[in-house]
């Protein structure tokens, strides 16, 4: 039995990776191809649905640990959660774990929503109150990552795009409608293995000890980045393909590590012939990387031995 009937979707980070941590620009979007929702079982549970409740179990400890913390600006009904995981609660979802497009955020949207109060429906947040509740989601995911903006579960929360602004400040922003019958595309495109979040955080705070690198990341990085931003949002298509060419270029020079060694000829190909272009999605490292193209079937041809799939069409 599903607890009500909102599905909480993926998310896709389409720009940001590392540079929101110092102060670029991200954008992220819901993604409903994947989703997720609450559900009690009725009878028997399978063993995957056995395996969410648990984790939700661990979760749930957790939750009451940061209930009791005074800096945590909401409040989690923590004996009604306890209740309904000894009931069998669990995350009926089809997003994938380790990919980089939200599976924890969803799950920690949908807890919220259903057990944390004050509340407000997404389309009653001010932009004061969306800047809050960035950082409760952020301190509620920090269970699963170590650490966390609170990015992607705002995102499955509200269910719309999401501007991060330089210092932390959060809107809602329009984007051009898909084009189904568009020759180009952005698509996700998979490397066929999990990743880990804590880990390629860390390299990046390693390199981030080195001036060199902390001036490309604000010089290069960090402007390519907005600059892409710009230009998807006011439907400048020339101008984001060449944009996110120079940007998968100081990607794969400057965070090799987080690219895996799998991809990094196909990422390469893709530069040399012009006929797609390869960029983070999150952390790297695994899960799903981005590609941006102006003809897809071509991409997707010279591509054929990755499972990929557009995810907006230009």
């Amino acid at each position: 039995m599903a607890l009500g009937e909102k599905l909480y979707h993926a998310k896709v980070l389409l720009f940001g990776e590392y540079g929101i941590i110092k102060d670029s620009m991200g954008l992220s979007i819901p993604y409903d191809f994947y989703k997720g929702a609450l559900v009690l079982p009725e009878g028997e549970s399978d063993a995957s649905a056995r395996q969410s409740n648990e984790h939700i179990a661990r979760f749930a400890q957790y939750l009451e640990t940061l209930d009791q913390d005074p800096t945590f600006e909401a409040h989690i009904d923590t004996e009604s959660l306890r209740r309904d995981v000894e009931a069998g609660l669990y995350f009926d979802s089809s997003i994938p774990l380790g990919y980089g497009v939200g599976s924890s955020g969803a799950l920690v949207a949908a807890i919220y929503e259903r057990y944390a109060s004050p509340r407000k429906k997404p389309e009653e947040l001010t932009t004061e109150d969306i800047v809050r509740l960035k950082g409760i989601l952020g301190r509620m995911e920090s269970f699963f990552h170590g650490q966390s903006s609170g990015l992607d579960p705002l995102i499955c929360y509200m269910n719309l795009p999401i501007l991060v602004r330089p210092h932390g400040a959060v809107d809602p922003v329009g984007i051009p409608a898909s084009n189904a019958q568009g020759a180009g595309a952005i698509f996700l495109l998979d490397s066929g293995m999990k990743h880990a979040t804590g880990k390629l955080i860390d390299i990046f705070f390693e390199k981030m000890k080195s001036e060199g690198f902390r001036k490309m990341l604000r010089e290069e990085f960090g402007a390519l980045n907005d600059a892409c931003i710009q230009a998807f949002i006011e439907g400048r298509k020339k101008s984001l393909l060449e944009n996110v060419r120079a940007l998968s270029q100081v990607v794969l020079t400057h965070f090799s590590p987080m690219i895996p060694r799998s991809l990094r000829k196909i990422w390469l190909d893709g530069l040399q012939t012009d006929t797609y272009y390869l960029k983070l999605c999150g952390a790297g490292g695994g899960g799903f990387v981005l590609g941006f193209t102006d003809d897809y079937r071509k991409a997707a041809r010279m591509l054929r031995g990755y499972a990929t799939q557009p995810i907006y069409r230009f």
